[in-house]
């Protein structure tokens, strides 16, 4: 396979939490990657993303219903190179048991042909079901070997603190919480999921972390009102000009220096797209340049570069 004859970048890696396995500082949402039509263009950008030195791959069971899990795995067992997955257990009504944990587990380790994950999820909080009821599964799939670390998303500060203490008596460091961060939703510093991710020492795992494209599309009237979104546009853009980047890169580039808890995964569902990500971890904004974009994206200054 000629892609893995190539020579992968070095690139900055972040760990899942305290002890954690170390990924890239980027890695990849999954969740518009669908078996079917498109098979050969998802091909192009896993190989794309790999190249680039990206080996961290989210995804989900209810991505596409499965799909999105069994196109990766193809893509792993076509490519040969070795990645970290990390995918979610859905906690629908009437599903919430470790056990039902489990078998959707096994599901997802089918659907992707792996004997172990690196990193579980449940997916958000389903209402009326305890946290004991989740740890006590997220801990059978630790201590089964399924899944190596494992990790909450879409959880309140006050809900992943009170898990990471469940799971801590199993002996277990809760890696990751998946919740959306942009600089176009900083609910992360506000809510007191970001404190509390470097309190624990569990990673921030972004997603949405360029505001679905928001970030980079022209606003209406070409952005002559002078609003928040126009001015954080027009300062990314200057600052990315100083760096020959794209605004995008620019976005992934200021929530990597704002804490080093993050691990944005954008999406990317072309080749091209995976490698103007990728490139967003070549170079570092000056403190000037983090400054400018945090006081253009919120009222407020909300801190500075870690």
């Amino acid at each position: 396979m000629a892609s893995s004859e190539l020579a992968v970048r070095t690139v900055p890696e972040r760990t899942l939490g305290a002890g954690g396995a170390a990924v890239s500082a980027l890695g990849v949402g999954t969740n518009r990657w669908r078996k079917g039509s498109n098979d050969g263009a998802v091909f192009e950008t896993y190989q794309a993303l790999l190249d680039g030195g990206i080996d961290f791959i989210d995804t989900a069971e209810v991505y596409g219903f499965g799909k999105s899990e069994r196109l990766i795995g193809d893509c792993i067992r076509k490519d040969g190179r070795a990645v970290k997955v990390a995918s979610k257990f859905a906690p629908f009504l009437a599903r919430v048991t470790p056990r039902q944990l489990i078998g959707a587990l096994d599901a997802s380790l089918a659907r992707l042909g792996l004997k172990s994950l690196d990193l579980y999820y449940i997916h958000f909080p389903f209402p009326f079901t305890p946290l004991e009821t989740f740890a006590a599964g997220l801990v059978e799939a630790v201590k089964s070997g399924k899944a190596r670390q494992v990790g909450v998303s879409n959880f309140g500060a006050d809900q992943m603190r009170r898990i990471a203490e469940i799971l801590a008596r199993a002996n277990i460091h809760l890696a990751a919480n998946e919740v959306s961060y942009s600089l176009m939703n900083r609910k992360a510093e506000t809510n007191g999921v970001l404190d509390a991710c470097k309190e624990l020492d569990v990673a921030l795992v972004a997603y949405f972390p360029l505001a679905s494209g928001r970030l980079a599309a022209p606003a209406a009237n070409g952005d002559s009102a002078p609003d928040r979104a126009a001015v954080l546009r027009r300062t990314l853009a200057e600052v990315g000009q100083a760096h020959q980047a794209s605004i995008s890169q620019v976005a992934l580039n200021w929530l990597l220096a704002r804490d080093p808890h993050v691990i944005p995964i954008p999406g990317a569902s072309k080749a091209a797209h995976a490698r103007q990500n990728a490139e967003a971890l070549g170079w570092r904004l000056t403190d000037d340049e983090f400054a400018a974009i945090d006081a253009a994206s919120s009222p407020a200054p909300s801190g500075t570069p870690s």
